[in-house]
């Protein structure tokens, strides 16, 4: 191991998913097994420019592995798109004595640690930690499995009144670019149709669905549409529509919205992120940097950080034609 890296500093930037407190709680307890120090940098970017620092010890982190959220907090920092905000950040870091940092976040986050590493030859590795799954280098990031149940129960809710009225539902999930959890939810909750932005399905072809679904007997309907679906300019013009055109049909919209990064993270979101924590530590006191933990086909690997962020994970096609069998 390396001798170089006494104090690792660990931040959580972006959006929040449940998960991030139990990595932030894996990253401190692998430094105190390794007797180096670990300092919380709150707030993001933000936090890192202002010295928003506190030392986490292992008791420190105690009972918050089953909370959502982040208690590092997070925030969106322009000021750190800046040359001058960097060097700030940096010089915060180098007072603080710290060696490296443990970055737990999305795109975003990971873009920053780059520069951040370029600009400075600062250690870096990341966790990827956001509901969206949308990174690419791992199977799962954390927060995408709870999101997941939140949603499929949501529906679950949703479709008790959906057949107690014989309306037809919009629900609209996150995915602004990504429809992994539009798909997944909408298979798992046997959503009639599922709307993401990486399949343009067409107004047309739509309508014709819903039309199968009244013509073989069923009295009320799912539609499943990631925030991001370029079918329409937003789920309120899809539901105008199609009440436009299909008279026979009650239409509803629900909006899912924040709900969906909160909520106690699932035992799987619990595992990963403690798994990720380990391997981010362990793998900058062995001299790596600039990479990103994953998982892939359940083992921790690494993963150039350049390519998480310019790559994006594929959707499933075969889940696309699971949904298509399953809606008939």
């Amino acid at each position: 191991m390396s001798k170089k890296i006494k104090k690792i500093g660990v931040i959580t930037s972006g959006g929040d998913a449940p998960g991030m407190n139990a990595a932030i709680r894996s990253v401190v307890r692998t430094c105190a097994f390794h007797t180096i120090k670990c300092v919380g940098i709150y707030r993001g970017y933000e936090g890192m420019i202002e010295g928003d620092f506190k030392v986490l010890s292992a008791r420190s982190v105690n009972n918050i592995i089953n909370k959502g959220g982040t208690i590092l907090k997070s925030a969106r920092c322009d000021e750190f798109r800046t040359k001058e905000g960097r060097q700030k950040a940096h010089l915060q870091i180098k007072k603080a004595g710290i060696d490296a940092l443990v970055l737990i976040g999305g795109d975003g986050t990971f873009t920053g640690g780059m520069i951040f590493n370029k600009e400075f030859n600062f250690p870096v590795l990341g966790i990827p930690g956001t509901i969206d799954n949308d990174i690419y280098g791992t199977n799962y990031t954390i927060g995408y499995d709870t999101a997941l149940n939140t949603v499929v129960e949501c529906i679950d809710k949703i479709r008790d009144t959906a057949s107690s009225h014989k309306r037809l539902f919009f629900v609209e999930v996150m995915g602004r670019d990504a429809g992994h959890i539009a798909l997944n939810a909408g298979v798992g909750a046997g959503a009639e149709e599922i709307l993401i932005p990486e399949e343009d399905l067409g107004l047309d072809r739509l309508l014709e669905s819903l039309k199968r679904s009244k013509q073989t007997g069923k009295s009320s309907s799912i539609v499943v549409v990631a925030e991001g679906d370029k079918i329409g300019k937003n789920v309120f013009e899809l539901r105008d529509y199609v009440e436009e055109n299909l008279v026979e049909y009650e239409v509803r919209v629900s909006v899912l919205g924040h709900m969906q990064r909160g909520g106690s993270p699932s035992c799987f979101d619990r595992v990963l992120a403690s798994r990720m924590g380990v391997k981010a530590v362990e793998s900058l006191l062995n001299g790596k940097s600039n990479y990103m933990v994953g998982s892939i086909n359940n083992k921790m690997e690494l993963t150039p950080m350049g390519k998480a962020v310019k790559a994006h994970s594929k959707i499933n096609k075969e889940l696309l034609r699971v949904s298509d069998i399953m809606s008939t």
